[in-house]
């Protein structure tokens, strides 16, 4: 398994492009779009160069690591000769669903399937193609390079022998795999977004400041970024999304997303990603130095 196609060159699609690239595997990053390809090109190479910076890395790494990356904005000819592709696109079954539909006829007979979904179910995307079987869940951290922790889901299909080649796969991208069946947000987000929404709900309610929520929860629980603050990191809109999902999944009203949060999606403040969210991101670097603080 040399030949690994990426779906998607946003932030966690660039992220695990860099990382098997590195881990020398000959990659194909797939974006309809050719300045997404361009961007994500450009961050692999920044965070190359702060390896370099650090000497993490030699110059000659970085070379290397970057001609492993060749670039398509078509999905038929980035997967030909692919023996694993993991999607990492946007939040979204319909997407989703339909980008594996493209896959399960583009794709050889025997390439391993894989979504690097952070909530949706691996068996309902596994059962719009003719290979449930070899259809997984590989749930990368943000960010991809840095975060050791990979989920692997399992669909109510999935084979032992997928199952077993993507756990080995994922130590050999010096990772740290952890199973888990398919369940709405599986482990990490089941866990982490109703802590996120309990805290947007505890603002809401007047309980306490935003700073005041996140400097309890760095200094009291010895979390390395506040809640609020990974919320803006991660996207609103993301988090919403993944409530939703979970809501939709189990019916229970504790899952259900708080309106706070869902009024602030519509007004399009989704964190960093917009330059505002629970804080304020429009001065100039402002949220590369929030990302640095997290990455140390």
């Amino acid at each position: 398994m040399k030949n690994v196609a990426i779906i998607g060159a946003g932030t966690m699609g660039n992220g695990i492009a860099h990382t098997f690239a590195q881990c020398g595997f000959k990659v194909q990053l797939i974006d309809i779009n050719e300045a997404s390809l361009k961007k994500g090109i450009a961050t692999i190479s920044k965070n190359l160069d702060r390896m370099v910076a650090k000497e993490k890395i030699t110059e000659a790494d970085k070379a290397e690591t970057l001609g492993n990356i060749s670039t398509y904005t078509s999905i038929n000819e980035g997967v030909e000769y692919a023996s694993l592709v993991v999607e990492a696109a946007t939040e979204n079954v319909d997407l989703k669903l339909n980008i594996f539909r493209q896959l399960d006829e583009a794709c050889p007979d025997d390439t391993i399937l894989a979504t690097n979904t952070s909530s949706i179910s691996i068996t309902q995307i596994g059962a719009v193609t003719s290979r449930p079987d070899m259809v997984i869940g590989m749930h990368f951290m943000n960010p991809v390079p840095i975060m050791k922790l990979v989920e692997i889901i399992r669909g109510y299909n999935t084979s032992d022998e997928v199952t077993h080649m993507i756990m080995e796969l994922s130590k050999q991208l010096g990772k740290t795999p952890v199973e888990v069946n398919d369940y709405p947000g599986f482990v990490a987000n089941r866990i982490l977004m109703p802590m996120i929404n309990e805290s947007i709900e505890t603002f809401y309610n007047g309980v306490a400041g935003i700073q005041e929520i996140d400097t309890v929860m760095k200094l009291g629980m010895a979390h390395p970024m506040g809640p609020l603050q990974l919320a803006d990191f991660i996207g609103l809109d993301v988090c919403l999304s993944i409530l939703n999902v979970m809501y939709d999944g189990f019916k229970n009203t504790k899952y259900a997303p708080c309106p706070l949060l869902v009024n602030m999606v519509r007004a399009g403040k989704l964190g960093i990603k917009s330059g505002e969210g629970f804080y304020d991101y429009t001065e100039s670097k402002k949220a590369e130095k929030i990302a640095k603080q997290f990455l140390k």
